[in-house]
C-alpha cells in the first residue's frame, strides 16, 4: 500500500487568504523556515494505478498536477487515476473539491449515510455532481469493513474499517442532527495482500476505545494536528472558539494528544490537517523540536509512505 499526502493543511491552507498570523506572514514572504501547504487530502493505492482519495479539498486540481499518478493514464481522451473518493465528514474543505471533478469521468464515492444526506440536502454536492454524471455512492457502515472498488466495480485489496468520532455537524448544517452518528469518522485501511494497516484520522474530538485500538493496529498513522494548544485561535485574536469547540483535540495541554500519540508503536506517526496558526509548522520553532524529540513528524504536501 502506498500513501501520498496531497495536502497537509487544515481548511484555508497555508497561507490562508485572509490571515496575517506569524506563519502566514512567513509563508507569503517566502521564508525558508516554513513551507506553504494546500488543504487536507490523502491518496492511497495498493497497485500504483488505482488511487482512492481520502477527502477532496478545494485545492484538488493543483494536487493532481503535483502528483502525476492521478493524471489521465493511457491514450483515452478522458481518464483519471482516481478510482474513488472516501469522505470522512461533510466539511466544506473536505468535500468542495468534488465540484472540480464534475466533468463526467466516473469514480466511486464512499461516505456514511448522514454525510451523503447532508451533501444532498444542506450542501448539495451530490445532486450537482449527478447533473453532470451520476456517481455510485457506497455507504460506509460500522458493522463490517468496506471493500474499495474502482469505477467498474473491480475490487481492490483495500478494506476500510469505519470508526465513529463524537462531533458536531458542519456549521452549515445548523442545529444538532438527531441522526448524526457518522458525521465525522476515522478510517483504518487494510491492504489484505500485505496485511499493512493505515489509520487516517483528520478530525478527532475524543480518543475513543475504538480509535485507540485502531491506532494500536496501524503501521502508519496520519493524525489530527490542527492545533498546538486549546486556546491557540483565541490567543491570537482570531476566534472566540477553542480547539475542542471546533472538533479537534489540541496536541498539548490537559486534553493534548502528544503523550498518547508518542506511546503508539506505528512505524510512522505523522501529524497532518494542520491549521495555519500552529507554531509547529515553523521548522525552527521549539514546538517542532518537541515533536522531533518524541519521534513524531509534521506532514507536508508530497510526503509518501509505503507499507
Amino acid at each position: 500500500m502506498k500513501i501520498r499526502i496531497l495536502g497537509a493543511a487544515a481548511g484555508g491552507g497555508l497561507p490562508q487568504w485572509n490571515c496575517r498570523c506569524p506563519n502566514c506572514v512567513l509563508a507569503r514572504n517566502g521564508s525558508a523556515d516554513i513551507t506553504p501547504l494546500t488543504q487536507s487530502s490523502v491518496a492511497v493505492s495498493s497497485n500504483d494505478s488505482d488511487w482512492f482519495l481520502l477527502n477532496v479539498s478545494p485545492d484538488v486540481r493543483q494536487q493532481i498536477m503535483d502528483f502525476p499518478a492521478l493524471t489521465p493514464p493511457g491514450d483515452d481522451p478522458r481518464a483519471t487515476g482516481i478510482a474513488g473518493c472516501v469522505l470522512t465528514d461533510a466539511e466544506i474543505d473536505h468535500t468542495s473539491g468534488l465540484l472540480f471533478l464534475r466533468e463526467g469521468t466516473l469514480f466511486q464515492m464512499y461516505s456514511t449515510p448522514v454525510v451523503k444526506r447532508w451533501l444532498r440536502e444542506k450542501f448539495p454536492v451530490e445532486p450537482m455532481l449527478s447533473a453532470f454524471r451520476p456517481r455510485p455512492w457506497i455507504d460506509l457502515n460500522f458493522d463490517e469493513p468496506t471493500n474499495l472498488v474502482d469505477a467498474e466495480d473491480k475490487p481492490s485489496s483495500l478494506w476500510v474499517t469505519t470508526i465513529d468520532q463524537p462531533a458536531y455537524p458542519p456549521i452549515y448544517v445548523g442545529k444538532w442532527d438527531e441522526d448524526a452518528k457518522g458525521s465525522v469518522v476515522a478510517v483504518l485501511i487494510e491492504d489484505r495482500n500485505t496485511d499493512g494497516k493505515f489509520l487516517y484520522a483528520p478530525g478527532v474530538e475524543k480518543i475513543t476505545p475504538e480509535l485507540d485500538a485502531a491506532a494500536d493496529e496501524a503501521d502508519i498513522i496520519l493524525f489530527d494536528g490542527t492545533f498546538w494548544t486549546l486556546t491557540e485561535m483565541v490567543d491570537l485574536g482570531l476566534s472566540e472558539r477553542n480547539a475542542m469547540d471546533m472538533g479537534h483535540l489540541p496536541i498539548t495541554g490537559d486534553h493534548g494528544t502528544l503523550d498518547w500519540f508518542t506511546s503508539k508503536s506505528a512505524k510512522q506517526k505523522v501529524f497532518f490537517h494542520i491549521n495555519n496558526t500552529n507554531p509547529m509548522l515553523n521548522r525552527t520553532s521549539p514546538e517542532r523540536k518537541v515533536l522531533e524529540e518524541a519521534g513524531l513528524s509534521v506532514g507536508c504536501d508530497g510526503d509518501t509512505f509505503e507499507i
